[in-house]
């Protein structure tokens, strides 16, 4: 996939109506801080176009970016923020769910897992949560760089055993410093736009 023009084209709130928009869409899901904006801009070769924050909790808006005038990445807000309110925690919430359940061109969920913890119990609640849906999440276990590489098998199965997920689950380890696990993104998203055409 080549990227030649991206643009942020919609942003979402908790009141906004959803887009109907006519190419497919692929979704990010990620805990707050698992590196979600990280790993969108390294696929979209910008530095900083999806925002990175020293804050988690940052992204409260679903972010659509329109990629090629033929796909488009959703960056979902980050879930799991210990600091946010019930309230606040709920929107967000409700705000992924109606975004699942709503959106009639979303392709694949990719869910991120940072690579060097056991997934939490809001990861597989998530997990769970887009399977019900009827989607089939890809995994990208993240900060790949941050690993031994000795201790990178024994982190991803922890990740698959705790999640539960199908013998099937593909699992990509993904570093945003070294681009390590774009090129099989990239395949995926050329997949997409393969059944598109």
């Amino acid at each position: 996939m080549i990227i030649r023009n991206v643009n942020l084209e919609t942003v979402c709130g908790i009141t906004s109506k959803l887009p109907e928009n006519v190419h497919p869409e692929v979704a990010f899901a990620g805990k707050s801080n698992v590196g979600k904006s990280s790993l969108i801009n390294a696929l979209m070769n910008r530095k900083s176009l999806a925002r990175t924050s020293a804050q988690p909790g940052k992204t409260q808006t679903i972010n659509y970016y329109n990629i090629n005038d033929e796909i488009y990445f959703v960056d979902l807000p980050g879930y799991g923020y210990a600091k946010a309110n019930e309230k606040v925690k709920a929107q967000w919430g409700k705000m992924i769910e109606d975004y699942l359940h709503q959106s009639k061109m979303l392709r694949y969920v990719f869910l991120l897992i940072d690579i060097r913890h056991e997934p939490g119990k809001n990861d597989v609640l998530m997990y769970d949560w887009i399977r019900r849906r009827g989607y089939q999440p890809i995994i990208i276990a993240t900060k790949l760089d941050k690993i031994n590489r000795s201790q990178v098998q024994k982190q991803l199965k922890l990740i698959k055993m705790t999640l539960q997920a199908d013998q099937g689950t593909m699992i990509i380890p993904f570093s945003a410093t070294t681009k390590q696990g774009r090129d099989e993104i990239y395949a995926i998203l050329d997949g997409v736009l393969e059944e598109q055409d």
